[in-house]
């Protein structure tokens, strides 16, 4: 975020860039106040994404009812069941369990919870997500047994580079994953639909490339605010 731009601001600007485009705004929350993520709804952000289920947990009872909560970081099966009452989508399920223990808990919680598969897509070995093969062998196991969740598209994290070449070559191949997973599991599912990628530092390259979800953070609510370390 500019020093000059308020977030309000900021967040209209990225509503009329948006305008036209296949793409919707995740507002990246991670680390920022409630007070900021509330200048951000005053604004007309309804979707925003965090990455810790403590910190998630915590936020959402002291913001709006209809905030459109998507948990996008690396998530645990131990810590599913405490966003499975509120989640609206989860973007990070990358692998078979994670996505049973989500089908698990939103049926104990009776609800419906949309999810996006997580790729492996960046020159990054630290980052998570699922390859192609890993991915069909889990919707072949587990589609037959989805009622409480809703696989609505995939996700995918680039490398954190300036290589214009290279993160678009990630964005086609995330896009390619779709349309291959479209068209073999989920030809007559209109819900089938999302690809999220791009962030702050390449989103407008990963909406060219295709992206219906660009996860922002910093470009809004500027750099994270970390908690200094106590001694």
């Amino acid at each position: 975020m500019q020093s000059e731009q308020s977030v309000e601001s900021v967040v209209r600007n990225f509503q009329q860039e948006l305008s036209g485009t296949n793409c919707r705004l995740v507002a990246v929350s991670k680390t920022h106040p409630v007070e900021l993520i509330q200048q951000a709804y005053d604004a007309g952000q309804r979707l925003f994404g965090e990455n810790r289920v403590q910190e998630l947990t915590a936020k959402q009872p002291a913001l709006p009812a209809d905030i459109e909560w998507h948990l996008i970081g690396h998530l645990q099966t131990n810590k599913v069941k405490f966003v499975a009452p509120f989640v609206h989508t989860i973007q990070s399920i990358d692998s078979l369990k994670l996505l049973l223990e989500i089908e698990r808990q939103a049926a104990r919680a009776g609800r419906v919870i949309q999810g996006l598969l997580q790729f492996h897509i960046a020159d990054e070995e630290t980052k998570f997500g699922l390859s192609l093969p890993e991915a069909e062998a889990l919707l072949q196991e587990a589609l037959p047994q989805l009622q409480h969740v809703r696989l609505a598209g995939v996700m995918g994290i680039a490398t954190n580079t300036d290589d214009e070449s290279q993160l678009r070559q990630e964005f086609r191949t995330l896009r390619g994953y779709f349309e291959q997973l479209k068209a073999s599991y989920f030809a007559d599912d209109t819900g089938f639909r999302e690809i999220s990628m791009g962030m702050s530092s390449d989103y407008r390259l990963a909406i060219e490339e295709g992206s219906t979800l660009i996860r922002v953070g910093s470009a809004i609510f500027g750099h994270r605010a970390y908690p200094t370390p106590t001694a």
